[in-house]
């Protein structure tokens, strides 16, 4: 039985953990209940992180008008998040020899904690209450028969997460590690994993080997967003091509992805800002084609619409609806032939989504 939690009105303290800040708030009814609260992360010493953490929830909780029912939030893995324990952290060097953060955290407060990765949180969020929902309720508008049960969702940042959402559940996988897109091949260098092509780091370092300038001296995304679309000086064809290489590579991961999973496709993360110079380069890499000797092969079975362009948009609404007669009778039936997935950006903000994300995971394990 799946829960309807926009309407329902118990209380889930959340977190989404970054190597600088800890972001803290509570939701009921897949509403936010307060502004974020921010706390220093204090990654490189243990026993102050674990304290800011516990400070946080203490925070959260004081400005709450009813007891909380649980704990649910992104932490960064490898982890064993079933068991609460963080593992090795990269950006968290504090956080060595398996932490167990859940269990400190029910024994503090007295609730259930639950521990999940950003990226399969925030999938869950936009499958709940953003993006999903807002495709199908364009398609029922435009009349199509057609609807949409699973989502596929990426988020564009320090990394290259990823998440699935089957049928309304979250996929976690048998040992926790499905989605884990930052591992899938990099289409511009078959010797890397896709993350080193489609993350901060790839945009600057596109950028710098374009200028000839050092790694080093390369601008944030955002500065080179702007150099981009011309609203910045500098080198306007380099930026542009940093994100069109970001594009290709994520499009082409997520491609291998739709291969297997059929279904929608959102996202999210804090590159996502610069959507107008990736968002089509990577619908393209979706609906590029294998080169065989008896003919191109496209991509994928599916074709990929950028659910942003208003052109792309209508097609991907409209599809190919067709009235059919049953044989041997006069009723008739509406049929849609074409396959097709849209491809498009959050629709709550990455730490809303993964915020109501974290309460639907919660509420779903507390039935």
């Amino acid at each position: 039985m799946k829960l309807n939690t926009a309407t329902d009105n118990r209380i889930v303290m959340t977190l989404d953990a970054g190597g600088t800040n800890l972001k803290f708030s509570a939701i009921a009814g897949d509403k936010l209940l307060m502004d974020y609260i921010y706390v220093p992360t204090e990654a490189d010493n243990l026993e102050r992180c674990l304290g800011n953490i516990v400070k946080g929830f203490e925070q959260v909780k004081a400005k709450l008008p009813a007891p909380p029912v649980a704990i649910s939030f992104a932490f960064p893995g490898p982890a064993d998040y079933p068991a609460g324990i963080i593992g090795d952290l990269p950006n968290l060097p504090a956080f060595r020899g398996g932490i167990a953060l859940g269990p400190m955290l029910e024994d503090k407060f007295k609730i259930p904690v639950f521990i999940n990765n950003d990226g399969d949180l925030f999938v869950y969020g936009e499958a709940i209450a953003g993006y999903l929902p807002t495709v199908n309720a364009a398609l029922e508008k435009a009349g199509s028969p057609k609807r949409y049960k699973n989502l596929f969702g990426v988020t564009l940042g320090t990394g290259f997460g990823a998440g699935i959402v089957r049928d309304g559940v979250l996929f976690l996988g048998d040992n926790i590690c499905a989605g884990e897109g930052w591992l899938l091949r990099n289409k511009l260098d078959a010797n890397a994993n896709a993350e080193e092509g489609c993350s901060i780091r790839a945009v600057r370092r596109v950028f710098a080997a374009k200028t000839g300038i050092a790694f080093e001296q390369a601008p944030e995304p955002k500065v080179i967003f702007d150099i981009g679309m011309g609203k910045a000086p500098g080198n306007q064809a380099a930026a542009v091509e940093a994100f069109r290489q970001l594009g290709d590579v994520a499009g082409d991961a997520i491609a291998q992805a739709i291969t297997l999973l059929d279904a929608l496709v959102v996202v999210g993360g804090g590159v996502s800002g610069a959507s107008p110079l990736f968002l089509q380069p990577l619908v393209d890499a979706m609906n590029d084609v294998y080169h065989k000797p008896e003919g191109d092969l496209r991509r994928l079975v599916q074709q990929a619409f950028n659910f942003e362009d208003p052109a792309q948009r209508a097609a991907f609404l409209k599809g190919d609806k067709r009235i059919i007669t049953i044989p041997g009778t006069s009723r008739q039936i509406a049929y849609d032939p074409m396959p097709r997935t849209a491809v498009g950006m959050s629709r709550l903000g990455t730490s809303e989504a993964v915020a109501i994300g974290a309460y639907a995971f919660a509420l779903a394990k507390l039935g």
